[in-house]
């Protein structure tokens, strides 16, 4: 079950950096792709960093009792 969780937090950490390189660009670009989707991919990158914490706590959760 470890091993899934840990896979599973990568992605998720994966998602958050793309969420933020998108959003970042399109901060640093300005023009009509900011003003149509900045605050959704704010939204978008809050909800995959909650995740990917959860995910982290669950995965050192399960390492200390031993991957049960």
């Amino acid at each position: 079950m470890g091993d899934i969780v840990y896979v599973v937090m990568i992605l998720a950490m994966a998602a958050v950096v793309v969420v933020l390189a998108i959003g970042l660009g399109g901060f640093a670009g300005g023009g009509a792709f900011n003003a149509k989707h900045g605050n959704k991919m704010m939204r978008l990158r809050l909800l995959f960093q909650f995740i990917a914490v959860v995910l982290i706590v669950l995965y050192v959760y399960l390492r200390g009792q031993g991957g049960q």
